[in-house]
């Protein structure tokens, strides 16, 4: 790859360090920062987990072993996976066996169950939390809490109109570590701050090859696909790798990089969509079953700011010590979000000048409220989880209205369409990771998006392409699986 410069590696090398003690990444687990709980000494919270394969299984850890809350059902599509890492599992920890549903809308007659938490693929996730709100249930719902703009607003609406307490899985918001380097920056200690960069460097091998496979015999398929439409299964591993194809994922910018696009936007004290977006990348380095970018770049201007995401699924070098972080750019200084929980503060010349560490307790947060009922106190309020949400959505928007062009006339065009210094240092970057990855520079295809204006009260496009563009704000819901388009 490249070489290093000395101030580089000693970035690089504070914040190690720095990492070191703040930990590395998030864990899913309850540390010193972390609340015991409170309870009431009447109430037992009785909980639904939705979901429970991949990281609803570290919801029922948060869960297992915390006072005032019980794990009443487990509902999962796939019967096999809902049994052994749902009933079975919370049967060995507490003693007590919940019941077990396949379809969630089951489990949301039982007027006992209080609260949800939802950890099924994206394209669940906004219609999930509606139906369980609608049955009188609060609601913690994972990231994004959508899967395209318009449903993640209808989720706010319907939160607000019901009264009830939902939160976002964006575990950061609760970060000590995260939260003292927000409050670092919007005191001003490292200057004016006009740019955010997120960052998504995450090797993403490829998937496989397109083909068609069995949908697994435990899981029922209509169910799963729930208000997508129902499709041949394209791809090897049924579980997980839907992440990277548009009916039911949003790539890795939706998957990881929504955690980093929250704490870009919260530290730019930036709350709604942006008055503009746009986004370039391709799937390079291998074909496979992946519809998704592996390499991506976003673009979201607010006015006198600008907010720039990365990702990379190819092998890469870190940006300052960052590979999956936030870096915010100061007239004083920069900070440097290295992990879920922690990172520094750094002087123009790249001495650090403070670190920030600690970790949070985001179920405990979101039982708190359920119990005060009172959810301004939500540390994720799903307004805005669903404001990065969205941002992530506007992205994928204008990738997928783009025109695949050459890396050269890809620059060209990013010239006339998006002139800001941050912009072209970024494609130079770009370039230079594909060539390091041995992609043909020469054959290469960049899906260049257009520049789409925002409304972002209305959270609608305007201006050149709006009639195209506006459509994919949402979309088509398969019966009766299908989003309200309004509250009532």
């Amino acid at each position: 790859m490249f070489r290093q410069s000395r101030r580089e590696f000693l970035e690089q090398s504070m914040l190690a360090a720095a990492a070191t003690v703040a930990g590395t990444g998030f864990q899913g687990g309850v540390d010193a920062y972390a609340q015991e709980g409170s309870t009431s000494p009447n109430e037992v919270i009785r909980v639904a987990v939705i979901g429970v394969r991949s990281r609803g299984t570290e919801h029922l850890s948060e869960m297992v072993k915390r006072k005032g809350v019980e794990v009443v059902a487990i509902v999962d599509v796939d019967e096999a996976i809902g049994q052994t890492k749902g009933v079975e599992r919370v049967e060995k920890d507490t003693g007590k066996k919940p019941t077990f549903y396949r379809d969630l809308r089951k489990a949301f007659e039982d007027k006992s169950i209080d609260a949800v938490s939802i950890a099924t693929p994206n394209h669940w996730h906004s219609l999930a939390a509606i139906w369980a709100m609608q049955a009188g249930k609060d609601v913690y719902v994972e990231k994004p809490v959508s899967h395209n703009v318009s449903e993640g607003r209808r989720v706010v609406e319907f939160a607000k109109h019901l009264g009830k307490i939902c939160q976002a899985g964006t575990q950061c918001r609760t970060m000590k570590g995260t939260i003292d380097a927000i409050a670092h920056v919007h005191a001003g200690k490292i200057g004016e701050v006009k740019l955010a960069r997120g960052l998504c460097y995450k090797s993403r091998p490829s998937i496989g090859p397109k083909g068609h496979y069995e949908v697994p015999k435990s899981v029922d398929y209509d169910l799963w696909s729930g208000p997508a439409p129902v499709l041949d299964v394209t791809r090897k591993q049924f579980h997980y790798d839907w992440h990277w194809q548009w009916a039911y994922g949003n790539g890795d910018l939706g998957n990881q990089g929504i955690h980093q696009m929250d704490i870009a936007r919260w530290g730019l004290n930036v709350n709604d969509i942006g008055q503009s977006v746009l986004s370039y990348g391709a799937r390079l380095g291998y074909e496979d079953a992946g519809e998704t970018a592996n390499t991506q770049i976003n673009i979201h201007n607010y006015g006198d700011k600008n907010l720039v995401f990365e990702v990379r699924g190819l092998p890469t070098d870190p940006l300052k010590g960052a590979r999956v972080g936030v870096i915010f750019h100061g007239t004083e200084g920069y900070v440097v979000l290295s992990s879920y929980n922690g990172g520094a503060a750094f002087d123009l010349e790249g001495k650090m000048t403070q670190k920030f560490e600690g970790g949070g307790d985001h179920f405990g947060n979101f039982f708190d409220a359920v119990r005060s009922r009172k959810p301004e106190n939500l540390n994720g309020h799903i307004e805005q989880g669903h404001l990065s949400s969205a941002l992530c959505h506007l992205g994928n928007i204008s990738y997928r209205m783009g025109e695949a062009v050459s890396v050269e006339a890809g620059k060209e065009r990013l010239k006339d369409t998006a002139p800001q210094p941050e912009v072209a240092e970024t494609f130079e970057r770009v370039a230079k990771h594909l060539a390091d990855n041995h992609v043909d520079m020469m054959a290469a295809k960049l899906h260049v998006g257009p520049l789409l204006t925002i409304d972002p009260v209305k959270e609608t496009f305007t201006g050149a392409r709006s009639d195209e563009a506006t459509p994919m704000l949402t979309r088509e819901y398969r019966a009766p699986y299908v989003v309200p388009a309004k509250v009532g």
